[in-house]
Parts: structure tokens; sequence; C-alpha cells
């Protein structure tokens, strides 16, 4: 039986990862301090499957000794947790950097110090790449896409850092850490730049989780707030299909330890959020109300993941289409208030 332990393990990706290791039998350990909205709700879910083998500790990834005592002979690692949103990075930039740098920092020297064969999985993000200024684009009538030929698979790892935000900054941080832990300390670490993730257990805000905050907001038939004219591009990927390519680099780590993998749904799995409210109207059979504001700091027009480096070392590819999970999606939120 193994050791997990999940930082932020109530939280969306998080809660999903602890399902997953306690329906193969493992022991789990939930850190998290609970902070976040409704993460709370995903802690009783997780408690109401197995309450033998799951382990919750109240903890913040800044409580040193906590996370120091709590970590200790755990096989596996999962940094999850995280101020995810930049809007709030730009509000209160020294916490976002104490919670996503130090706490990162935190996290490797607690591996380090009491667990140093655990494999370890840091959770990273496209907006380690900033604005995306150098591609150059072309507007559709929904949509922006990519014009330059080394772009047309999407944004591949060899793309320069520009993290244009103190969230991308901190996220960052963390992420050329856990990197270089690889290759100073030996630790087994692998990161995974993420585009959007999304799935059951997700419940969304303007901030965070864009595609159940405009499911949920369809499905109260209120007005949905798109920042930018809705041309704006991201790839989605199923949280199933993230939890399987987390476990193919646990299954090879001599594959993955020390690597980056961008990965997201690919261009396959790309839409814009004119798109998306398209999508939703189909589904539901009725027009969603909308209306437009300013951009925000940051935003991407358009970024997709080039999966070519994922889908070669570890033979995975999403499996689930973007209709297929977003409508999964659609029939989770019908399920909670």
């Amino acid at each position: 039986m193994n050791k997990i332990f999940i930082s932020g393990g109530a939280g969306f990706i998080g809660s999903n990862i602890a399902k997953k290791y306690l329906d193969t039998g493992n022991r789990v350990v939930v850190y998290d301090n609970l902070s976040r909205k409704d993460t709370e709700k995903n802690l009783k879910w997780l408690r109401s499957h197995n309450k033998v083998r799951l382990q919750f500790i109240k903890g913040d990834i800044r409580d040193v000794k906590l996370l120091e005592k709590s970590i200790k002979g755990s096989n596996i690692v999962f940094h999850e947790a995280a101020q995810v949103a930049v809007t709030l990075s730009l509000e209160n930039p020294r916490e976002d950097f104490e919670i996503n740098a130090e706490g990162t920092f935190n996290m490797l020297e607690a591996t380090r110090n009491n667990c140093p064969d655990a494999i370890f999985i840091y959770a990273s993000t496209n907006k380690v790449y900033g604005e995306l200024t150098s591609p150059k684009y072309r507007k559709l009538k929904t949509k922006y896409i990519f014009t330059n030929k080394e772009y047309l698979n999407g944004v591949s790892e060899s793309q320069l850092l520009d993290f244009h935000s103190p969230y991308g900054c901190s996220k960052g941080t963390g992420d050329q850490y856990t990197r270089d832990y690889a290759r100073v300390y030996g630790l087994k670490t692998a990161i995974f730049r993420q585009s959007c993730i999304y799935g059951q257990r997700q419940f969304g805000s303007e901030d965070q989780g864009w595609v159940i905050h405009f499911i949920r907001k369809a499905l109260r038939n209120e007005l949905i707030t798109i920042y930018g004219d809705g041309k704006q591009v991201r790839d989605i990927l199923h949280i199933d299909d993230l939890l399987d390519a987390y476990q193919k680099c646990i299954n090879q780590p001599k594959i993955c330890i020390g690597e980056i993998f961008n990965i997201g749904g690919g261009i396959e799995n790309s839409l814009s959020l004119l798109e998306l409210i398209e999508i939703l109207g189909n589904i539901l059979g009725k027009k969603i109300k909308y209306k437009f504001f300013s951009w925000r700091e940051g935003d991407q027009k358009i970024y997709i993941s080039d999966n070519t480096k994922i889908e070669k070392s570890l033979r995975w590819r999403p499996e689930i289409n973007k209709y297929e999970g977003i409508k999964l999606l659609v029939d989770w939120a019908k399920t909670i208030k």
C-alpha cells in the first residue's frame, strides 16, 4: 500500500486524484487549508467513499513544521495547492508569492528531507508563457488562430518563459525550482504545464474554471461576463485524461524525472469562449445570455498546448473529446447546488 500525499487535496484536481488512489487501495493524505470555496464539499465527498484509508490534515503549505511532519514516508507526492487566479495575484502579489513560490519550495524541501525517493508531480500552468506576443495570429468570426507554421500544433516546451503577471512569476518560480531539484538533488520530480483542465468536482468562478463557470451561469439563466471579445481560444482537457497522464508518468519515472510537459486538449479540443457558448446553447436548447467587458491584464488571445512531447514520451493522448466532456460536465453540474 502506497502513501499518496496531495497538497490541495480537497480542491478540484486534488480531490479527483484522491478518489482515484483511494479506489485502488492506497493510503491517501489530503493536505489542505480549506481556504477555497467548496473544498469542504469535496472533502465530504471523499470521506463518503473511504474513511479508513483517507487521512485529512488541515494545513497550509506555508506551515513548514506541519508539512514536514505530514509528508513523511510518502511514496508519491502531488503538489496541487496554489493560489490560482491572475486577478487575485494582481491584488495581493505578496500572498501569491508566499503560496505559489515559497510554498512550492517548502514542498520540495519537505520531500527532500522526509521522503527523497518519492515521485513528485508539480501542477504548473500555461501562464508561465505570459501573454504570448511572439506568435502571429489572425482573428476569424468566432476565434483567433495561430498563423506561424511553428505554432500549427500549439505551444511547445521550447517557448520562452515570459511570466507577465505575479501569478505567472510565482508559478514559474515553483516550476523552475521543481526542475532544478531533480538536477541538483536527484529528486524524482516532473512538471506538467497544464492548460484548461475541467471536469467533475470543479465548481468554477470568473477567475478559475471558466468552462464550469459558464455552464453554471447558463443553467441558472444568468448573464455570463466575457472579458475581451470572446474570441480568445484555449484547449480544454478533461480531468480523467490528466489523471491518466499523471499515472503514465508515475509508471515510467525514468522517462519523466526532471522533465517538463505541456499538456492540454490540443488543437482538436480547442475552442473560443464564444464557441463554448454556442455548444452550451445547443446542449441546453436555449439562447445563452452574455455581455462584454474590457480585456484582463496578461490574457492570452490564444493558447493551445502542443502535446507532441508528452504523446511521444508517455504514449498518451486525450481520450475524451470536448463535446463529450462538456456534456458530461453539464450533466454533473445539474446535480450540484
